[in-house]
């Protein structure tokens, strides 16, 4: 059994249920990536297995204990969540941001600790933040803001990490910064990392376990190579897509052409169009 599960789990805000009888065990040691269609539940259901939003009905389990009744500092020893548009104050520096992930650690208003020092120095080193460490969030570039708030996450010392949506905004560049990282910390530091991923073919190609969520409820899970195909595109998004093999990696990518029941979307082909230019040309005149 994995450490962190989810059990009969519906999840909502007010009288509104968003997540229905959902059983979900989150694979150790991998990354595993959230999809579905925007308010298909993917952020709710995130929130509440890292224990920002309690359940209507059902449990988050960590190592056999409920987690909603272990105390706060313990489940933040061992789950780091990086929620949607962090906001940091102005004109802290990304060190100060990050030896704010030692907090769970420390005992009362204590003052870092020698140790401490340590794992936030080893943060900024692993996030390549080493020359921005005196520099103020507000002047970090996109990815760069995004890196210091992983390292953030990571001084916190947890084995599991959890991020809403990482890449949100951020051009293709560092978005592909961002999630190599991630893939990074995954491979030579061995966390478990869940994530909301708004792009499929990004969620195909840097995650081990893909959890596909429509209307609050699971309708397939696995690795990309097994549950990434026309059937899913049309059933989840609600897309039709031819799906290719990605020939870096083997992993399957999706080419959107449409949508499901509706008319297809055809390009003309350049022959095409130089003929109907010429046709057009002849008219004219």
């Amino acid at each position: 059994m994995n450490r962190l599960f989810a059990k009969q789990l519906h999840i909502g805000y007010g009288d509104k249920t968003i997540v229905r009888d959902l059983d979900l065990s989150i694979p150790e040691g991998k990354i595993t990536a959230l999809v579905g269609a925007n308010g298909s539940g993917k952020s709710t259901l995130l929130k509440a297995m890292a224990r920002l939003l309690k359940p209507q009905q059902g449990g988050v389990y960590l190592d056999g204990k409920s987690i909603f009744t272990m105390p706060t500092k313990e489940v933040a020893k061992q789950i780091a969540i990086l929620p949607q548009h962090p906001v940091a104050p102005e004109g802290l520096t990304v060190k100060e941001l990050i030896s704010y992930g030692r907090f769970p650690h420390q005992s009362g208003f204590g003052s870092l600790t020698k140790q401490d020092l340590e794992i936030v120095q080893w943060a900024i080193q692993v996030t390549g933040l080493t020359e921005f460490a005196e520099r103020p969030i507000e002047q970090m570039s996109g990815g760069q803001r995004q890196r210091a708030w992983i390292a953030m996450s990571l001084a916190q010392g947890t084995d599991m990490l959890f991020l809403d949506e990482p890449t949100t905004f951020l051009d293709m560049a560092h978005q592909l910064e961002v999630l190599q990282l991630l893939e990074k910390l995954n491979q030579e530091e061995g966390r478990t990392i869940v994530m909301v991923v708004h792009d499929l073919n990004h969620a195909s190609q840097f995650a081990d376990h893909l959890v596909a969520i429509k209307s609050g409820e699971i309708v397939c899970e696995g690795h990309p190579q097994e549950i990434v195909n026309q059937e899913m595109l049309r059933n989840v998004f609600g897309v039709e897509a031819d799906i290719v093999q990605d020939p870096r990696t083997g992993m399957p990518l999706c080419i959107p052409y449409g949508l499901a029941g509706g008319a297809t979307r055809m390009k003309a082909k350049p022959q095409q169009i130089n003929v109907e230019r010429k046709a057009a040309a002849a008219v004219s005149v």
